[in-house]
C-alpha cells in the first residue's frame, strides 16, 4: 500500500499556521512575549489537528508537520518551555489529541528540520544547536506520535570522508528519543544515496531515499538497486521522497519543484509497495489529490 504524505502547508485549504520572529519577540516584554507564544502555540496546535482530520477525510496517509510549528522554541534567547507559558499544559494536551487522531486514523507524522540543523559541522557549537533542535523536535514527536525526524549530512567541508565519520559519531551520542526517530536523506549537492548507505547500515539509521535528488545528482546505482537497499535499512515503514523537476528533465536546473508530480517520476519499483511516500510539490494537497488519483 502506497501512503502518500501532504507536506507542512496547504494551497487551497483554509488551515493555516502562524510564525513569529526572534526579532520581536525580544521587542517586546516578556509578559507580553509569554502571551503571544501561547496564543500562536495554541493555534498551531489547532491547525494540526484541522490539517490531520483533512488528511483523513481526503485518504491521505502522511503529514510532514512544520518544524517551526513552536517558532523560535530553541532560540538561544527567546527560547521557552511550553509548560511555562500561559496554558501551556492546555496547549500539549491539543498536541497529544493529535497524536490520539492519527493513531486511530492511521496518518503517519514526520517532521524535517530546516537546513541550518547539521550533525557533520566542524563547529562544536553548531553542532551543540543542531542537538538542541533535535531533542525539541524529539519531544514534540512524542506527543504527537511522528516517528520520523529526517535530516540531511550536511556539508562536505572538503574531506566528505572525515564529514561522514563526525556524523556517526555525533549519531552514536543521541538519545533514544531522538535515535530512535532520526532518518537520512540523500540530497542533490553533496551527498548521495551511495555516499549514506553504509553509515545508515552501520548507524542503525533508516536512509529516506528521495529519488528527485538521485536523479540530481547520480552515483552510478539505478533507482531500483538504490531502493532495494534503502528498503533495508528500515525497521518499520520506509519513508521516501518524491517530486517533478519545473523545468522538465531537459531544460534547465533540475533542483526546482514543480506544482505537480509528472505520474512518469513515480517509479514503478515503489509501486505494490508498503511505503509512505511524502510529495514534495508546490502545489501541496492539490498534488497530493492528483497523485492519489494516479495511484488508485
Amino acid at each position: 500500500m502506497i501512503r502518500l504524505g501532504l507536506c507542512c502547508i496547504f494551497r487551497n485549504a483554509p488551515i493555516k499556521f502562524r510564525r513569529t520572529t526572534a526579532r520581536y519577540l525580544l521587542s517586546i516584554s516578556k509578559a507580553k512575549r509569554e502571551e503571544h507564544l501561547a496564543t500562536i502555540c495554541m493555534h498551531n496546535a489547532d491547525a494540526l489537528y484541522r490539517s490531520l482530520k483533512f488528511c483523513a477525510a481526503n485518504g491521505i496517509g502522511a503529514f510532514r508537520i512544520n518544524s517551526q510549528i513552536l517558532p523560535a522554541k530553541t532560540h538561544p534567547e527567546a527560547g521557552y518551555d511550553l509548560d511555562k507559558l500561559p496554558e501551556g499544559d492546555r496547549i500539549i494536551a491539543r498536541f497529544k489529541q493529535c497524536g490520539a487522531f492519527g493513531r486511530e486514523n492511521g496518518i503517519r507524522t514526520s517532521f524535517h528540520p530546516d537546513q541550518f540543523l547539521v550533525l557533520s559541522s566542524t563547529d562544536a557549537d553548531v553542532v551543540k544547536r543542531s542537538i538542541a533542535d533535535l531533542e525539541y523536535h524529539a519531544m514534540v514527536a512524542g506527543w504527537v506520535g511522528a516517528d520520523v525526524i529526517n535530516i540531511h549530512g550536511g556539508g562536505a567541508y572538503g574531506d566528505k570522508k572525515s564529514a561522514l565519520r563526525r556524523l556517526a559519531g555525533v549519531i552514536r551520542g543521541l538519545d533514544r528519543e531522538i535515535g530512535s526517530r532520526l532518518t537520512l536523506e540523500n540530497d542533490d549537492r553533496v551527498y548521495t544515496p551511495a555516499d549514506l548507505l553504509p553509515l545508515c547500515m552501520e548507524t542503525g539509521v533508516p536512509l529516506v531515499y528521495d529519488v528527485h535528488h538521485h536523479r540530481c545528482l547520480p552515483d552510478g546505482s539505478s533507482v531500483e538497486q538504490t531502493t532495494e537497499a534503502a528498503l533495508a535499512t528500515w525497521n518499520r515503514e520506509p519513508l521516501f521522497h518524491l517530486s517533478s523537476p519545473l523545468n522538465g528533465w531537459e531544460k534547465g536546473p533540475c533542483r526546482p519543484h514543480h506544482d505537480y508530480i509528472d505520474p512518469k517520476d513515480f517509479p514503478d519499483c515503489w509501486k505494490g509497495l508498503d511505503l509512505t511516500v511524502e510529495v514534495e510539490a508546490k502545489a501541496k494537497e492539490l498534488a497530493v489529490l492528483r497523485l492519489k488519483k494516479g495511484c488508485g
